[in-house]
């Protein structure tokens, strides 16, 4: 694997080695030992996945709040995605910066979204099929979540978003440790 760090403080861009002959390809997606020498997370106690129909349906930005945060590692088995990511720490320096990356199928990328950040996607294609691994038991109570058109983060989605749930949509403004929103 080949890690690449991100403008954001903790985020990881990780992008599988294929070893190819005429069957196909074998790719490691995660090894404990590669993360642990990256100093990134090693510790996942889940894998969640979540198949999505349509191209322009948006996903986020959730989180989950302390002491329930949890490190996702993010990657698109079947179909694209915009992954974005939001560094809502207030002590962190890269507070309130986000970043966007396409994952796909085609790229095999993955994006390890450290605590304390919220997420979400919008997909680019249909059928859509993206697996999490997490590093803390999902905790219902916990799960949190800011509108994806938040002037707090202001992100630039590279596709019109054409559906999300009614969760997704009536999240509140993110208020900002400034108290700008």
């Amino acid at each position: 694997m080949i890690f690449t760090k991100t403008a954001l403080q903790g985020a990881t861009l990780i992008d599988i080695e294929r070893r190819e002959d005429a069957r196909g390809f074998f790719a490691r997606t995660y090894c404990e030992r590669e993360f642990a020498a990256h100093g990134l997370p090693a510790r996942m106690v889940q894998t969640n996945m979540s198949l999505t129909r349509h191209a322009g349906t948006l996903r986020g930005m959730h989180y989950q709040a302390s002491p329930h945060s949890e490190d996702k590692l993010v990657r698109c088995a079947h179909g694209a995605i915009w992954d974005a990511i939001v560094d809502i720490r207030p002590e962190s320096p890269t507070y309130c910066k986000w970043i966007g990356v396409e994952l796909s199928e085609a790229n095999g990328r993955m994006l390890l979204v450290p605590k304390g950040f919220a997420h979400g996607f919008v997909t680019l294609t249909d059928d859509v099929m993206v697996v999490y691994q997490v590093s803390e038991f999902y905790a219902p109570d916990a799960s949190l979540g800011a509108r994806h058109d938040d002037p707090a983060f202001g992100i630039e989605w590279p596709v019109p978003i054409r559906s999300m749930s009614d969760k997704d949509a009536g999240w509140p403004d993110f208020v900002r440790k400034d108290g700008l929103r």
